[in-house]
Parts: C-alpha cells; structure tokens; sequence
C-alpha cells in the first residue's frame, strides 16, 4: 500500500519548524492503489476479489493515502513509499524505516518501507487522485505537529498484524496514525465513495490518545529513544536521518 516517489534533489539544512502562528494547511490526497503500475493494479484485484470474496460482498476500489502540509518554512509531502529506490533518503526527506514482510530480511533495502517528510516533494500519481486535495485543517499548531511526529511513527513490520489491531500495518495506517495523534478529528474521514483504505483502522487503533499530550520533540538525535506506540511496537535500533541541523529523530529498524 505505498507508492513510489522519484527522489529531487534539495538545498541546504532546513530550519527547525518555527513556533508562531502563520497560515498553515493540511491536506489528503486519495490515489488509488497502483496508479501508474500495472503490477500493482493486478495484485491489488486480486487481494479485494479474495477479501470480497470471503466477506461476501462485492469487490471495492483500493486507495492509498499521502498527506501535504504547509507551514511558513515551505510545503511538505508526508507518504510511506516502497520499495526504497535508494541509500539517498535525506534528498528525499526520509526520516522513519521499517520492515516489509520480515524483520529477519530488513538488513536488506528491497524490504524496507520509508516514511518521508520531503519538504517541496511530489507525491508521484497525484494527477489521478480522487475526491483530492482534501482540505482537514487551516490551524498552524496542528500542522506544526503533524510534521513534529512523523518521525516517532511506530515502524511495524508492513503488510502485517504486528501490534494485534485486526489491521495489517501499511500507508494507510501511517497517515491515520499521524492526523489522529495530531488531534484532527477522524471520524468523518473515510475514502472516496465505493472504495476502501486497508490498513487505516490500524492507524487509528495504535495511535495514542492525544490528551495525553507527550511531546514528540524531547528526544534528539544521538542516542535517545522515541515514544513507542501502543501495543508494544518493537521499532529496533534508531538511526538518524536528520539533516544536519534539524534536531528531528528518525527511528530505522
């Protein structure tokens, strides 16, 4: 359930995100599963024809979910990407890793996902988006959050029940989990009519109520741990992809 995005090259360090209220936006971006890739588009059949199948109902369009978030320092794309096309995960603001399918074979970038925080991205296929760009929020300390926590996302391993949600972890998850911790009401968010986003309850489910308020933003690059999700999320060894200067943790199986 992720897409592919073509890296682009960035400038210099960013700035840490600013604090003062500023016109700000969030928005979701439907795409539906295996836009622009045949294989993707056969896989996809086949994985709602058998789920329809053994739910007895008819088969629905699949969609994947990816987020835009603009602050006063720029506009920044938020998606979880697989395969990874390569070891340059900083031009492309990769700053959360995790397994696909084993953490037995994750030494390995075939089975690695990637969660990005590129700023001036593009989220590859956005032409063919459906019901998108949809509009959640204009408030700045939202937004400032949302991309806040990006890098303490769980990092289960993709494609699997790993944290007992009655879910598989995958791109959706990643996208729910950050707008429900954000505090954005969820609710009454759901895909395009007629379609399904697999994995989004499991976002939900694991993401910790935001009354707690525990900060993501104590821990710093150079040794500290991230919160961990709900139901004892196992992220493994932390590797940082900040770019220098950020101070942003990012947690790599």
């Amino acid at each position: 359930m992720a897409v592919m995005t073509r890296p682009k090259p960035t400038g210099a360090s960013e700035p840490p995100f600013a604090r003062e209220a500023s016109q700000a936006s969030i928005d979701l971006y439907w795409l539906p599963l295996g836009a622009g890739g045949w294989f993707v588009r056969l896989n996809r059949r086949i994985y709602e024809a058998i789920h329809a199948l053994l739910e007895r109902r008819r088969p629905r369009d699949l969609y994947h979910s990816a987020l835009e978030v603009r602050v006063p320092e720029g506009r920044f794309v938020i998606e979880n990407s697989w395969p990874i096309p390569d070891a340059k995960g900083a031009s492309r603001g990769v700053v959360v890793e995790g397994p696909v399918a084993s953490r037995r074979i994750a030494r390995f970038r075939p089975f690695r996902y990637e969660v990005r925080r590129w700023r001036n991205g593009v989220i590859s296929d956005a032409h063919e988006a459906v019901a998108s760009p949809r509009p959640l929020s204009d408030d700045p300390l939202l937004a400032r959050r949302l991309l806040d926590l990006v890098a303490y996302l769980p990092s289960p391993v993709w494609g699997r029940d790993e944290l007992g949600t009655g879910e598989m972890w995958n791109s959706n998850s990643v996208i729910s989990w950050l707008l429900a911790r954000s505090g954005l009401p969820t609710n009454a968010i759901s895909p395009p009519a007629g379609g399904r986003a697999p994995g989004w309850e499991a976002g939900l489910v694991t993401a910790p109520p935001p009354a707690a308020k525990r900060r993501a933003g104590r821990a710093r690059c150079g040794g500290a741990t991230a919160p961990r999700g709900r139901a004892g999320n196992s992220s493994g060894p932390m590797r940082c992809h900040c770019e220098s200067g950020r101070g942003l943790p990012a947690r790599v199986v």
